[in-house]
């Protein structure tokens, strides 16, 4: 068994590990969010004390009522009666009271806390945000943020209304009888014993089940996401067996704690009735011996209860702050990621009206760049892309094309090198590569990255003010228009997720005209064309750069056929950027 001395020395170990530092940054961050709500946490606070009063003064006007009816008081009957039944109906009024205001501040406490996190999610740097899966993102958005809000507002609330009510209660209970407040108080050692117990075994279960819960939310996410390609390898037994499993582990995980909870229950239960029986067996003594009344007798109980109960609640507060702690640390985590820095958004809005008249030269020198795991894909490569060009990037697959298109966006950061977009010919009007640079650019990724919506929504949300004429204007330079005005309605035309509801092909063919209305400097093509056939990809090529709009294009392609009407070729060779001569650019195609 522990000495004190090791009990103190284990605990300065605690603290000089951080966890208790830890907690209360956590604290200190929670109520970041909570301080804007101080005035209605204060009302609250002061509802909940009033009803804790009028609660008390019910219990000792029960006490006169049982008096007067043993003493056969009539004319003070009903006067105590009116009141007993009138404390009864504010407390009532109070609780519900209690109750709204405590659900529309968590609503608001809710909604800020997943409004400011969502922000600051998308603000977080792609590269370590890549690290965890889209289920555990989405758990922590969700659950823990629901947890913080649902127990933060009540927590200091209801640590001060039970405070009250117990000190309230035990002093009523000393007042009248101070033995009888010793044998109430009998069960609090065992309590503070079983809650410790339970802290330590709760604070274990937050930490597994919130990692299952992730896993679990990740499965799901991704069986919905891929469910075409569950079919299509005749998966969906497989995909059962795995999401059972995963409900047999949180099955087990419940099971595990739900039988400490029950054996803990049972035995503050049977301590809670030998506590209660003794109160009874003393005041049925003291009330037989002559020494109190039966309304006393009705208090003592009345408190006993209030005691025991109010206690309980003030040690489930602990396992409930750990709780709330937990997952704040998780949102902790993922808000303490590197944000990318927007700063510049103005500077580089001002460059380009500056120089939208002739275009703007994206040029990259002496780059390195590697994965966090270490993964080499650039080392002192070299690019440039001017206005009024298509530029190709090609390679085998895995070399590099997207990684360097995301480095281009400023959603990956190189270790070394420089990257620079300026005017051309006027070199010296240069701007410094940073997340405010994508302004500048459109892009249409790999895949079917359209949202679920009509095509005019698709089309807005990259410019919120396009009109009809805009969007059917982009629609045909992407050889779009053909199968959108066939359909009944136009372009508000229904999308489903991922572009359901249209081939591949036509699904990319809105994807380059929804880059097209933004009309940015810089247009990204990560095999924007690989689902079209040769003419159409030719016809929108020709269509992008036909107009006089100072444009530059970079493309990666595995197709030689986009080659013909490129500018420059550029071919990802050992982590560089190899410039193709119109020669090796010709043996290429000859090859294929």
């Amino acid at each position: 068994m522990q000495t004190m001395k090791e009990k103190f020395l284990f605990y300065i170990k605690r603290i000089r590990e951080g966890r208790l530092k830890e907690m209360i940054e956590q604290t200190i961050w929670i109520y970041a969010y909570v301080r804007k709500y101080w005035f209605a946490i204060i009302i609250y606070t002061g509802i909940g004390l009033i009803g804790t009063g009028t609660s008390l003064f019910t219990s000792v006007l029960s006490k006169d009522l049982v008096d007067i009816i043993t003493q056969h008081k009539a004319s003070e009957l009903v006067k105590t009666l009116a009141m007993y039944i009138g404390f009864t109906l504010a407390n009532l009024l109070l609780s519900q009271t209690l109750d709204y205001i405590s659900m529309m501040i968590s609503i608001k406490v809710d909604n800020e806390i997943k409004a400011d996190v969502f922000e600051k999610m998308l603000l977080t740097r792609l590269e370590p945000l890549m690290a965890y899966h889209t289920g555990d993102l989405l758990t922590r958005w969700s659950s823990d943020a629901s947890t913080i809000s649902d127990g933060v507002l009540s927590w200091i609330p209801n640590l001060v209304i039970n405070t009250a009510r117990f000190i309230s209660a035990l002093a009523i209970v000393l007042y009248y009888d101070p033995v009888f407040a010793l044998l109430a108080m009998a069960g609090m050692p065992v309590s503070l014993i079983m809650s410790k117990t339970l802290l330590t075994r709760m604070q274990a279960r937050n930490q597994e089940s919130a990692a299952l819960s992730a896993k679990m939310m990740g499965f799901n996410q991704e069986t919905f996401s891929n469910i075409q390609t569950i079919k299509a390898f005749d998966l969906i037994p497989l995909y059962v067996r795995t999401l059972r499993q995963y409900q047999k582990d949180f099955w087990n995980l419940k099971k595990k704690y739900q039988k400490l909870g029950i054996l803990i229950s049972i035995f503050m239960s049977l301590v809670g009735l030998a506590v209660s029986y003794s109160c009874y067996g003393m005041g049925i003594y003291r009330v037989w011996t002559g020494s109190i009344s039966y309304g006393t007798m009705t208090l003592f109980l009345s408190m006993s209860g209030t005691l025991t109960g109010t206690l309980n609640s003030l040690m489930q507060m602990v396992p409930s702050a750990i709780g709330i702690t937990t997952s704040a640390g998780r949102l902790i985590d993922i808000l303490g990621m590197p944000r990318e820095d927007y700063s510049a958004h103005q500077q580089v809005e001002e460059f380009y009206n500056r120089n939208k008249d002739v275009g703007l030269t994206l040029s990259i020198k002496d780059m390195d760049y590697a994965y966090y795991n270490g993964n080499q894909i650039f080392c002192k490569t070299s690019f440039f892309a001017k206005p009024h060009e298509i530029v190709a990037l090609v390679g085998p697959s895995g070399e590099g094309k997207t990684t360097l298109l995301r480095i281009i966006l400023a959603l990956l950061e190189p270790q070394a090198g420089s990257l620079e977009i300026y005017a051309e010919g006027r070199e010296a009007d240069r701007i410094t590569y940073s997340p405010s640079v994508r302004q500048l650019f459109s892009y249409v990724p790999q895949g079917n990255t359209m949202f679920s919506g009509t095509v005019a929504e698709n089309m807005r949300n990259v410019k919120p003010d396009a009109t009809d004429e805009e969007i059917i204007s982009c629609l045909k330079t992407a050889c779009a228009w053909d199968f959108i005005n066939k359909l009944p309605d136009g372009i508000q035309s229904k999308i489903g997720e991922r572009g359901s509801g249209f081939s591949e092909g036509q699904a990319q063919r809105l994807s380059i005209a929804r880059a097209l209305i933004k009309k940015s400097p810089i247009l990204l093509m990560d095999e924007a064309t690989s689902a079209l056939d040769v003419d159409t990809e030719r016809n929108i090529l020709r269509n992008i750069m036909k107009d006089d709009y100072p444009r530059t294009c970079i493309v990666t392609t595995h197709r030689p056929s986009v080659l013909t009407i490129c500018k420059n070729v550029y071919a990802i060779r050992s982590q560089r950027c190899v410039l193709l001569s119109e020669e090796e650019t010709a043996a290429m195609l000859q090859h294929n």
